[in-house]
């Protein structure tokens, strides 16, 4: 999961860069004094998005993907000791 929400946030990153790149072309005149002097901030607030982004889709993905985890390992634990359901073998695993 976490690799996943790295990739979809590095993608989601990628995509509003390029986006910007885009819309910001009436700064390409300006690029060298921008990169002597902005480089630093920029960095620090595109590193900050990137960690809010990450764990947005961190968030997200828990909520959609692990939802009631728990009522379903109860439920597998209540067949495997019971063993009605389950193979003999993962029953047997168990009880060791």
């Amino acid at each position: 999961m976490f690799a996943n929400a790295f990739f979809v946030a590095t993608v989601l990153l990628l995509a509003l860069g390029i986006w910007l790149l885009g819309e910001c072309r009436f700064l390409i005149p300006y690029r060298q004094v921008l990169w002597e002097d902005y480089a630093a901030p920029i960095a620090g607030f595109s590193a900050a998005l990137f960690v809010n982004v990450f764990a947005a889709v961190y968030l997200l993905g828990r909520k959609i993907f692990l939802k009631d985890t728990g009522q379903k390992l109860a439920h597998l634990e209540k067949e495997v000791r019971t063993g009605s359901g389950i193979s003999e073998e993962l029953a047997e695993r168990l009880k060791e």
